[in-house]
């Protein structure tokens, strides 16, 4: 891949709704990207993902973005609950791909919402399959409606890396989610709940490895939202810094 001046190549999954042919991204996973210093490539999900490979290896960072499906429980050792949604086999395959492609070449990876499940899948943690069955809360973690307006705050750990980009330790998020993480992956640190306890944020703890994961949609804030917009900043300089590592 031929870079355009020093902008670091990221690279997305695109998204496949359960029983469709159609594959697609929301243009503002690439625009942050684009706005916040990076090129954007949107990756197809492809039967043979091996395929990918030479590309994938070449990406400076990975942003694994939501979908509209859920991750097939029998990936974290689940049965399928009647309350979970189905599952789009190529994506489930395409991020547990890019994480492997990650991990082995320490690539920075921002994963968001659908994300930050597979990440947590495949760490060798559990999700939730639906919140609403399994707790009895207030917070409107499943609000359709919330595009751009937050509509629930998260409890952010001090001293955490969100922390430093939040500059505090309360913020409001938008939240599209019906699952979420139940058991945390090996070496994933929890950073950011909800108040009634939904885990809202992971990073992974290791200081040659950068993965933050976030269970709501900074992309869909980005113009608006200056926490949205370190976030995305802040992902950007981990891979510039990786690359000239």
């Amino acid at each position: 891949m031929t870079r355009m001046g020093d902008a670091p190549i990221i690279g997305m999954p695109a998204q496949m709704d359960p029983g469709s042919n159609t594959q697609y991204l929301s243009r503002n996973y690439p625009d942050a990207v684009d706005s916040a210093g990076g090129m954007p490539i949107i990756l197809p999900l492809l039967a043979a993902a091996e395929s990918m490979r030479s590309t994938a290896e070449g990406l400076d960072g990975i942003l694994l973005t939501g979908s509209n499906s859920d991750l097939e429980p029998s990936l974290y050792g689940a049965r399928r609950s009647d309350q979970c949604g189905p599952a789009q086999p190529l994506r489930d395959q395409m991020d547990f791909f890019l994480l492997d492609i990650a991990f082995k070449h320490k690539i920075p990876v921002l994963a968001i919402c659908y994300g930050i499940q597979s990440l947590n899948a495949f760490c060798g943690g559990s999700l939730i399959q639906d919140i609403p069955s399994f707790l009895d809360t207030p917070v409107r973690h499943h609000d359709l409606k919330s595009g751009n307006p937050a509509v629930h705050k998260i409890e952010i750990y001090s001293g955490s890396v969100l922390e430093q980009i939040a500059g505090g330790t309360e913020v409001m998020v938008n939240s599209t989610h019906h699952q979420s993480i139940e058991r945390t992956g090996k070496n994933l640190e929890v950073i950011a709940r909800a108040p009634d306890g939904v885990i809202e944020s992971v990073c992974y703890a290791s200081r040659n490895q950068w993965i933050l994961g976030v269970q709501w949609h900074p992309e869909k804030n980005f113009c608006c939202d200056i926490f949205s917009r370190k976030l995305f900043e802040f992902f950007l300089a981990h891979c510039r810094a990786a690359r000239e590592e």
